[in-house]
Formats: structure tokens, C-alpha cells, sequence
């Protein structure tokens, strides 16, 4: 029979690393359009060695030309005109009482209005243009142009241009940098930025008199400042935006009252300046895409917030359930405990394929345990090395060795489990290597004859390297804590491969073991908990296992793990809406899965992501402070869960190290399950290569375990 193509996703990890980049620029315009010194108002500090700006400039009027290599050309207001100016608008909380005020003395003004604000209130724009007032430029973000290079004024510039002629359809000459004030106060670098705004067309627009609302001065110290004298004409600067601004509405309605005799008038009307062309369409369409990539990466930045925030609001509610139930099963572990029953005869099921490596220790040290009568079954599936006829070499007594044609681990668990003349089942992988009271303990809990399957405590052999002590880690924090709180919660999903006893009984009522996923051993103790058997956990049946040497032999390992998890997720949805214990196991354990693994760890790039980001456009003092306390609860989480099974502390300073690569892998490993389950892939049961070490490295391990 042919085979179908087996589809091996490979664009999607371009697809993901696009996604993240993308991700990583909009997070970064935000921050860049919402950074600090977009909120500033006043002028920035001056530098009192800095170079002054030619006197042309500095002793004319505050509207000038000043092109690269041309004279400066200056303008003031007429006696009797007043050129109101506010700048960092628009402000949906101050611009809107302003206007009312500038409407109710028939007054005009000229607003001088950032970019990102534009695009963030478009409709408050309009309604300054629609009462008449004008519209000046004053950069996108807020950037001092003096110190900025001269690539950045022109991207800023330009920006503003077509955010004005996005929400207006109109065109502005005018311009005023931030932090400016009166000609005589511009500097060498200032008066640079005004040339290269001159030479792309704008007239800078400066000041005569500086009400300093930036400041908290009074009320009436705002008039004075802002009121000429002798009946002279003004350029009297303002702002709407910025701040709290209420002192500047009620200083703008009582300097309009006190100066009756003035004419109040924009900039363009009080120089008789010729009116500006309405801006062409292709102008406003970049302003209409600007403005959506402005808003998207709004959004993509609080997505993220929420996201990040939500992501630990819930690992913290794992961690605080995970020690409460981890305490009441410790509770119930002790008050348990009593004299040792024995249940008859009780068979060992080895699956082994090419397990030459270590299936003698693992025979081994089956045999060797306290626990009588025992028959071990080893099912040699098809192996290509010498599996079979080492455990034949052993001759050690109530050892039976069956072997089969390669057919996969369910079918053989299924001939091993037909063959078993015990009761009760221990099925335990071919690089497992058992304590001595391992067996002795793994049965007690059927002495209840409502459990129909018992969870032993899995442990990590060969942890001499930073992957393996990665690994032990996990499997003592991850899969054990876990574990305790699925007993107690009575929705435990999985009894490991490495060391799980059955009861013959449950086998034989859910038809044994499938081979329709890849995780046999999740979905054999989903199909044994749906069937009404309680599934739980003994932390005292303790085995040793080889786990992956290498990061590839770890991919695929996990791979094959998460993948398999996830189709019997899948196979056993309807758990969710039933009653009784399958609604127990699909409302808590498939939940639990589906959120903490899969879920959670498909957003976690985007949260690494947002982190990146972060390093960027938050105070260094905040991510150094988020990160430590993130590591010292998990150093605390892992001494705990080390300290409960018996375990020494030394690894730990490992932990911190395991968010560099380890965490990376795990979530890519997910990301890859996700797109192989979207796409119907399968895989075979595959087998990690062995390197012997589990007998070897028991040896050491077990010192800690005297």
C-alpha cells in the first residue's frame, strides 16, 4: 500500500520569524511615538558652551526663512496683532476648552500640532481647522531637532506633513521646533534644524513673548508674561497639550478680555501670507497608512501589555495551586503510610526496540527489587541490535523474553500485557532503571480498589551536564508538582511510560493500548480515567531514565511528546462535557494542557518579543527588578519542589540559564507540534538514541538517595 506524502512544515518558520519582526518594529514605533520626551513642553536645557546662532537670526523677528546658504529672512506681527500659538496638541482633554475660549472672543490662533497626536485625535484636527484656526508643524514625537540627527528632522518633519494632510486634506508651511523659544535664545545646532527646514520649504515660527504655562506659575504671571506693551504686535506662545492645562484656559480667557483693542490672528492672516495648495491625494494616502501603522502598533502594545500581564496573573495562580495541592498531597502521602501489602504476582511489561545500551540494567534492577513474585515480560519489538538477546544471556529467573516483527510501542505493550498472567501491570520504557522498593511501592495504592492506575516518580539518570540538570530540573518542578496537584484535583492525564502501574482490569476495559497518537501513555491513562478508574500518584516508586544528551535528540523527543499530547487532547475532547470523572479529567487535566501547554507557551515568543522591546523603551531599573523577582520565585518554587523529593539543591544554579535556550526550545517545540497537527502530519515511534549512561549515572545519583 503507498504511503501518503508525509508534509513537513518548513515556511512556517519564516512565517514565525516574520510575525516576531514585525511584531518587534510595531512595539518599537510605539515606544518611539510614546516616548517620554514626546510629553515635554518646556525648552530643553541649554548647554552654556554651545555655539550661539548667527545674529541675523538671533537679533530678527520670531518668523524667519533661514535656508542652508542663504540670509536669514525675518518677520514680525503688526502693532495691534496678536498671533496666538499653542503647541503639543492636540489634547482630547485641554484643546477642546481652549478652542471654546478662542470661540467666544471671535479669536484665531495657530496651533502647532505633533504627528502622533494628529493620528491619535484626527477629528479634534478637523474641528481646529473647521473654527478657523491654523495649523503649524511641531515634529512627530516631540524631538529636540537640535540634537537630533539630520536624517531624523527630516523623517519627523515629514511625517507631521502627511499626518495634517491625512485628517485635513490640507498643507502647512509653518513649523516651530520643540523646546524653542525667542530668536535670541536659538543656538548653533537650532539654527541648523531651522535651515534644513527651510530648505525643505517651512517657515519657522519662534516666539516674542513665553507665557511659561510649562511652569507652574499662576494664573496671573501667565498674563503678564503673555501681554505686550506700548501696543506692540506678538507671537505669544502657549500649549495645549503636554500637562494639566487648566491654568492656561483660564490665562488665554483673561488675557483675550484684557486686550480689547487687539486683533487676535494666525499666524498666515497677521503677515498676509498667500494660502497654502490643499494637499495632493497620494500625500493624504501615505497620511491614511501612516496613521493605520500608528494605531496598529497601539494596539500590537496593548495586546501585549494585557497578554504579559494576564501570563502572569496565571502562572502565579499555577504556582500558588501547585504548592497548595502539593501540601495537601503531602499531608495525605503521610497519613497513609502503613504496613506494606503484597497483591500476588505482579508483571513487568518492557517494550524495547535497539535498547542494548541499557536494557540489562534495566532487567536488572527489576529483579533485584524487594518485591515477590514478580515476572518480567520484555516485548523486543522488531530491534536490530542484540536488545532481545542480552536480557536471554542474563538467565535471570521469571525473565521471559517474546519477540515480535517492528510493529510500534502500543502493539508492544498490547503482546506484553496479553501475555502477563498477574493482576496488576507495571509498564516501564527499555532505559529505565527501577529502586529497589520501586515495584513494592508503585502497587500500594491498589489496595483501593477504585484506582485504576498509579503514577510513579520518574528521575532523571544521566544530570551530570547543564542539559541534563535542565532536564532534572524539569521533571522534579514541571512533572512532579504537577502531578501531586492532578492527584489531589483527581484529573491526572498522564502516567509516565518510564513507570506506571495498571490494574488488568482497567487495561482490559478500555481495550488496552492505542496507537492512535503518539503519547500512548496520555492517552491510555485519559482512556482508563473516562472509563471511571481513579488515577493517582505515588512520589515514593522512584525510577532512573536516560533523558536526550543532546539538543537535537531533545527536539525530537519533545516533539513527539507535545504532538502526541495533542492529538489525544484532541481524541478525548468530549471529556470536557461529561460527568463524573471524565468530566473531572476534561474540564481540569485537558484544561490544564491545553492552557499550560500549549496556549501559554504558543504566545511566548511574542512575550520574549515584547521583553527585547523592552530593554529598549523601559527604565532599566524596572527589567532588572521584573526579572529578578521572576527568578527568585522560581528559586524558591524549585528548592521546594527539590526539598520534597529528597533531592540536593545543587542545580539550581542552573535555573537562571535555563531561560536562555531550554524555555526557547520548548515553546519552538510547540510552535512546530501546533503547525504539524494544522497540517495532519504523523510520525512513527521513534526511539532516542542510547548511550548507556542510566546504569552508570544511577550509580552516582543514587548517593544522594542513600
Amino acid at each position: 500500500m503507498t504511503r501518503p506524502a508525509v508534509r513537513d512544515p518548513r515556511l512556517h518558520w519564516v512565517a514565525l520569524c516574520l510575525v516576531m519582526l514585525l511584531l518587534f518594529i510595531g512595539l518599537c514605533l510605539n515606544g518611539y511615538v510614546r516616548h517620554v520626551g514626546a510629553e515635554g513642553s518646556g525648552p530643553s536645557p541649554t548647554d552654556p558652551g554651545a555655539a550661539a546662532a548667527p545674529a541675523e537670526l538671533t537679533g530678527g523677528g520670531p518668523v524667519l526663512r533661514a535656508g542652508t546658504g542663504e540670509p536669514v529672512r525675518s518677520s514680525s506681527m503688526p502693532p495691534g496683532v496678536l498671533a496666538l500659538t499653542f503647541d503639543d496638541g492636540p489634547d482630547p482633554r485641554w484643546t477642546p476648552r481652549i478652542l471654546d475660549v478662542l470661540r467666544r472672543h471671535h479669536a484665531r490662533a495657530t496651533f502647532f500640532v505633533l504627528g502622533s497626536k494628529i493620528n491619535a485625535y484626527p477629528e479634534l484636527t478637523r474641528r481646529i481647522v473647521a473654527e478657523g484656526h491654523e495649523l503649524g508643524v511641531h515634529t512627530y514625537t516631540h524631538v529636540d531637532l537640535a540634537s537630533t540627527p539630520a536624517w531624523l528632522r527630516r523623517m519627523e518633519l515629514a511625517a507631521t506633513r502627511t499626518a495634517i494632510a491625512a485628517a485635513t486634506g490640507r498643507q502647512t508651511r509653518l513649523m516651530r521646533p520643540p523646546y524653542s523659544s525667542t530668536p535670541d535664545a536659538v543656538t548653533a545646532a537650532g539654527a541648523d534644524a531651522l535651515a534644513q527646514a527651510g530648505d525643505e520649504g517651512y517657515l519657522g515660527v519662534l516666539t516674542d513673548l513665553d507665557s511659561e504655562d510649562w511652569h507652574e506659575r499662576d494664573v496671573a504671571a501667565m498674563v503678564r508674561a503673555a501681554t505686550p506693551t506700548g501696543g506692540a504686535g506678538a507671537v505669544v506662545m502657549f500649549h495645549d497639550g503636554g500637562g494639566d492645562r487648566g491654568r492656561t484656559v483660564e490665562a488665554v480667557d483673561r488675557l483675550l478680555t484684557s486686550l480689547p483693542t487687539y486683533r487676535f490672528a494666525t499666524v498666515p492672516a497677521a503677515l498676509r501670507m498667500e494660502p497654502v495648495a490643499a494637499a495632493p491625494a497620494g500625500l493624504r494616502a501615505r497620511g491614511h497608512v501612516l496613521r493605520a501603522v500608528q494605531q496598529g502598533a497601539a494596539w500590537l502594545s496593548t495586546a501585549m501589555s494585557v497578554l504579559l500581564a494576564v501570563a502572569v496573573v496565571v502562572g502565579l495562580l499555577r504556582l500558588l495551586f501547585q504548592l497548595w495541592y502539593t501540601r495537601r498531597h503531602l499531608r495525605r502521602a503521610r497519613a497513609a503510610r502503613g504496613a506494606v501489602r503484597h497483591f500476588g504476582l505482579v508483571t513487568v511489561v518492557v517494550p524495547a526496540y535497539n535498547e542494548a545500551a541499557n536494557i540489562a540494567a534495566t532487567v536488572r534492577s527489576l529483579t533485584a527489587g524487594d518485591y515477590q513474585p514478580l515476572e518480567v515480560i520484555v516485548v523486543d519489538d522488531g530491534s536490530t541490535d542484540d536488545t532481545a538477546t542480552i536480557v536471554e544471556g542474563l538467565r535471570l529467573p521469571g525473565v521471559r523474553v517474546i519477540r515480535q516483527a517492528n510493529a510500534g510501542k502500543p502493539a508492544a505493550l498490547n503482546t506484553g500485557i496479553a501475555a502477563a498472567r498477574g493482576d496488576l501491570l507495571v509498564l516501564v520504557d527499555g532505559d529505565t532503571v527501577f529502586a529497589p522498593d520501586a515495584v513494592t511501592r508503585l502497587v500500594q495504592p491498589f489496595a483501593d480498589v477504585s484506582v485504576g492506575a498509579v503514577s510513579g516518580n520518574t528521575k532523571v539518570a544521566n544530570r551530570g551536564g547543564l542539559l541534563g540538570r535542565w532536564q532534572h530540573l524539569e521533571y522534579v518542578i514541571g512533572f512532579n508538582l504537577d502531578r501531586r496537584m492532578f492527584d489531589i484535583a483527581r484529573c491526572m492525564p498522564t502516567v509516565p511510560g518510564a513507570i506506571g502501574g495498571f490494574r488488568r482490569a482497567a487495561l482490559r476495559e478500555v481495550g488496552g493500548v492505542s496507537d492512535a497518537t503518539l503519547a500512548e501513555d496520555t492517552d491510555l491513562t485519559m482512556a482508563v480515567i473516562r472509563a471511571g478508574w481513579r488515577v493517582v500518584y505515588e512520589e515514593s516508586a522512584i525510577a532512573w531514565t536516560e533523558v536526550p544528551a543532546t539538543l537535537g535528540q531533545l527536539w525530537r523527543q519533545r516533539y513527539r511528546w507535545c504532538y502526541g499530547t495533542m492529538q489525544a487532547m484532541w481524541k478525548h475532547r468530549r471529556s470536557v462535557v461529561e460527568g463524573g470523572a471524565g468530566g473531572r479529567l476534561g474540564r481540569r487535566g485537558v484544561g490544564y494542557l491545553c492552557l499550560f501547554q500549549v496556549v501559554l507557551p504558543l504566545t511566548a515568543p511574542a512575550v520574549d518579543v515584547y521583553a527585547v522591546y523592552g530593554l529598549f523603551f523601559l527604565p532599566w531599573w524596572q527589567i532588572v527588578a521584573v526579572w529578578a523577582a521572576f527568578q527568585a520565585l522560581q528559586l524558591l518554587t524549585a528548592a521546594y519542589a527539590l526539598r520534597l523529593d529528597g533531592e540536593p539543591v545543587r542545580p539550581l544554579w542552573s535555573l537562571p540559564l535555563q531561560q536562555v535556550v531550554y524555555r526557547q526550545l520548548m515553546y519552538l517545540v510547540v510552535v512546530q507540534s501546533t503547525v504539524a497537527a494544522l497540517l495532519g502530519n504523523r510520525q512513527r515511534w521513534q526511539r532516542m538514541h542510547r548511550t548507556g549512561q542510566a546504569d552508570l549515572a544511577l550509580t552516582a545519583t543514587q548517593a544522594d538517595h542513600p
